[in-house]
């Protein structure tokens, strides 16, 4: 017998640790089974379980459960990213707190500390997933950096260097001047901030006493400046293009050009051009012939090109200096205030500097086109869709992209450079050195790879590219990636353009988006902000399989989900619900009959649920695959809790305590065979107490529940399915009733049937005692005629149903009660649409507020409704 309360905590570890011993989660290419694959979107090295992790992986674990069940051969192809510019911080702030940096160890003997970290604490992240139930090839496990993924790696950068797809150059790049390496646009936060827009006079070449004002909000790289950009056809300057300034502090004669870049409604109209240091700017200086001169180190602090009292100064202490300077000058003209955008580092946190420097780029642009047309013509679908237009969006404008990185940990680039420069890229040395030539002195470049070019390889490389093995052949292409809006960019892009170069056809046939994790209010959770939900403290509180079975019945497609501990502690009573239910069967020796055929039944109850059960189950599958996630939780939720829990075990009580043996019997082992296949349909669901419960109804089972096939559809009874549901929805109807007028539990009511046919009547009959029972009815009979007086009418079928409760309630009170919730409401509602058809309010609020201020609305309008109804109920039994 069950214990009589389920403890999530006594059972999750006993059957994890169950499964991966039986291998249940291993896929295998020689089985003969039609593939379903998704990869694994690979957790940084560094990570532990938040939110988003425990939405997207019970996603996934839902996908492969179900498809597991289904009978195909369904691999989820774990592992980790190595995390380049995150790995490197967290080791070299380990190292700081010892006092030694990566520079006093040298490359290698750093590196060799990162294998060490990774060793002893880059596992987290997999060990927590397992907490969550993920059911991923765990013997598959890779690692961005294994050996296997290096070559993959190196191979991919040679060919598409040979292919003139990689190529090296000067240019303007995102530098992080506390990380000392690049990073890209993707990687750069934008914050909003109050900054301040300066005014210089730049005195005009051989005319003393005139000036071209320029703005800036960055004094500092006016030293680098090369030239003063105006509009072509703004009158003001027509006659000073082509003539010079001379850039105050420095003395350098500088160009005035003409570009429409330069906005003449826009503080003077004429901007200063640092092509060095400016992303616009740099596009300026390129169409006008500017130079270029770079006034910053690695540090951001200026350097040798600037004069030399600012040369080593930090750019901030710099800013102050020039500004000083230009007002002791006389050429400061004025400071106003500007509210602007200012790029930050995601991992560093400080302020990005456009710097020029060597670098290697990806020709993106021509990757993107078949990758483009992939998705246009239907061979990858976006789900939802709306997010095609967000890939399409990006790929069509898609800049180079910046692979290298100035960093210590990651896959060094395969290039090697001969003392004049010349580059040689090579899978190894050896190669390189006989491009070269026997002699030739060789010295590898020192740059790694960005870490998302080789998560770009993933869904490739970890089934054994580049050979050709039998994985790759059976399990490429994937069915579905499962991921979130945020890296559509960073890594669902670059997986189309290297899968299909490499591979020739799509990685994924599916691209499932799923929406964020919010808190309940709908503000995005922050530790600034206080409202982290960590998922790990849930799962110690409430159970893995109530925190799984939320956020399915949460993902709605295309909606955020605000999420409420008590929403997960709702659905932990969803699993003491099962739980009792169990101990139910029991109680009453409802055990499972092996060879059981659950479509031969007999009693029109038992066919009834046996067909309902087929009907759920494909509900349930259909909305699983088609990524109705929320849909797929409801229904199952809606048959166990009602359809099984409130109405069946309800409808069999009469029968387990009668005395037809033939009866008992059956509904018995109906009983156990039906909740067995909800075990079944909620496995992907909720792993760990279907699992346990599967366990212990049977004396043995011939497998886990884990490895069983997906419930199909037995039996469809109509007369079976008709009789039952007229009755659910009689007794439905008669308390819902009792119920919205506050008629006394006690009371046993009159009811009547008019307009009732033959097989109506039949049912009554064969049900009166259960309907009496279920409605807590005194009587129930037909009548041929209305009855006009003290009740209430619905329809119920083709019967009138005259329900009577006048006589059994006081009428005014309940109506003034009525009359009284009605009124406060109108108000509420009223109120709160009148705020809602102001334009100020939605234009100015959140739209956070503006939608919860929406759902409230629907909501107590439809709590409105039906105190209405109850009240024209009340009104027409008078």
């Amino acid at each position: 017998m069950l214990d009589k309360t389920f403890n999530p905590a006594a059972v999750e570890e006993k059957h994890y640790t169950l499964w991966e011993e039986k291998n249940a989660f291993a896929a295998n290419h020689e089985a003969g089974k039609e593939p379903y694959t998704i990869m694994m979107p690979p957790p940084n090295v560094t990570g532990s379980l938040h939110m988003g992790h425990a939405l997207t992986f019970t996603l996934q674990d839902i996908l492969i459960r179900y498809n597991r069940m289904k009978g195909k051969d369904a691999l989820w192809q774990p592992g980790t990213d190595h995390a380049g510019i995150a790995t490197q911080m967290v080791v070299e702030r380990r190292l700081e707190a010892e006092g030694v940096t990566r520079h006093d160890l040298g490359r290698d003997k750093f590196i060799d500390k990162i294998w060490e970290w990774k060793a002893q604490s880059g596992g987290t992240i997999v060990n927590q997933l397992r907490r969550l139930g993920a059911s991923a090839d765990w013997a598959k496990e890779r690692f961005t950096m294994d050996e296997g993924l290096s070559e993959a790696v190196r191979k991919v950068f040679v060919e598409l260097y040979k292919q003139d797809l990689i190529y090296r150059d000067k240019k303007l790049v995102n530098w992080d001047p506390k990380l000392h390496t690049a990073i890209s646009d993707l990687e750069v936060e934008q914050r909003e901030v109050n900054g301040k827009m300066w005014y210089f006079n730049y005195p005009l070449e051989g005319e003393d006493g005139k000036f071209v004002t320029v703005g800036t909000t960055r004094p500092e790289t006016m030293l680098g400046d090369t030239g003063v950009a105006v509009h072509p056809d703004d009158e003001r300057y027509k006659d000073l293009i082509g003539r010079n300034v001379i850039l105050p502090i420095v003395n350098r004669a500088i160009p005035i050009v003409a570009d429409e870049y330069a906005d003449p409604e826009k503080g003077s109209g004429a901007v200063k051009i640092t092509p060095g240091h400016d992303f616009n700017d740099y596009e300026v200086g390129k169409r006008c012939n500017l130079e270029i001169i770079n006034v910053l180190d690695l540090n951001a602090h200026l350097n040798e090109n600037v004069p030399e009292k600012y040369q080593g100064m930090d750019r901030f202490e710099a800013r102050t200096k020039v500004v000083a300077e230009m007002e002791e000058l006389g050429l400061l003209v004025k400071i106003e205030e500007n509210p602007m955008t200012v790029p930050y580092g995601d991992r560093s946190g400080v302020v990005i500097e456009p710097w020029l420097t060597d670098q290697w780029f990806v020709k993106a642009d021509v990757l993107a086109k078949p990758a483009l047309e992939a998705v246009e013509t239907g061979k990858t679908r976006f789900v939802p869709k709306q997010w095609e237009n967000t890939y399409y969006e990006w790929m069509r404008n898609i800049q180079p992209w910046c692979i290298s990185r100035q960093i210590w940990w990651g896959h060094q680039i395969p290039a090697w450079f001969d003392e004049d420069g010349n580059v040689y890229v090579e899978m190894t040395e050896e190669a390189a050195q006989k491009a070269a030539g026997e002699g030739v002195k060789l010295t590898r470049e020192t740059d790694v790879l960005d870490t998302w070019f080789s998560s770009a390889l993933w869904p490739f490389s970890t089934l054994g590219w580049p050979e050709k093995t039998p994985q790759l052949d059976h399990y490429y292409t994937t069915d579905v990636l499962v991921t979130g809006f945020d890296i559509i960019f960073f890594w669902v892009a670059r997986m189309m353009m290297m899968g299909i170069h490499f591979m020739g056809e799509v990685p994924f046939k599916d691209i499932y988006i799923h929406a964020l994790v919010r808190d309940e209010q709908g503000a995005k959770m922050s530790k600034s902000k206080g409202n982290v939900i960590d998922p790990l403290e849930l799962i110690d509180q409430y159970g893995a399989d109530a925190m799984r079975f939320t956020l399915t019945a949460m993902a709605a497609q295309g909606r955020d989900i605000k999420l409420a501990t008590s929403r997960v502690e709702g659905y932990r009573n969803f699993a003491t619900k099962l739980w009792n239910a169990a101990r139910f069967c029991q109680i009453n020796g409802c055990k499972p009959v092996k060879g059981l055929d659950a479509a031969s039944v007999k009693h029109p109850v038992n066919r009834w649920i046996v067909g309902k059960v087929g009907e759920v189950a494909g509900e349930v599958g259909t909305a699983i695959d088609g990524y109705r996630f929320n849909e797929s939780a409801n229904a199952i939720y809606g048959f166990a809790w009602g359809t099984f829990c409130d109405w069946y075990l309800e409808f069999t009580k009469p029968i387990l305590n009668g005395d037809d043996e033939s009866a008992i019997e059956e509904t018995r082992a109906t009983t156990a065979w039906v909740f067995d296949q909800i075990l079944h349909i909620l496995h992907p669901m909720m792993p760990f107490i279907t699992e346990e419960l599967w366990e212990s109804m049977a004396d043995e089972r011939d497998m886990q529940l884990i490895s069983a096939a997906w419930p199909e559809k037995l039996l469809d009874d109509s007369d079976a399915n008709e009789e039952m549901d007229w009755l659910v929805q009689l007794i439905s109807t008669i308390r819902t009733t009792r119920s919205e007028l506050n008629v006394p539990g006690s009371v046993a009511l009159s009811v009547y049937l008019q307009g009732a046919n033959e097989k109506t009547a039949q049912r009554l009959v064969r049900n009166e005692n259960l309907i009496k029972r279920m409605a807590r009815l005194g009587s129930i009979n037909l009548v041929d005629e209305a009855v006009a007086h003290g009740c209430v009418q619905e329809v119920v079928g083709e019967s009138t149903v005259f329900i009577n409760v006048v006589d059994h309630m006081d009428v005014a009170a309940e109506k003034a009660r009525l009359e009284k919730e009605i009124a406060n409401l109108d108000k509420i509602i009223g109120g709160k649409e009148k705020k809602l058809a102001n334009e100020k309010f939605v234009a100015n609020a959140p739209a956070d507020v503006v939608a919860t201020e929406r759902q409230k609305v629907q909501e107590l309008s439809e709590k409105n409704a039906k105190f209405k109804e109850a009240l024209a109920r009340l009104t027409s039994a008078l």
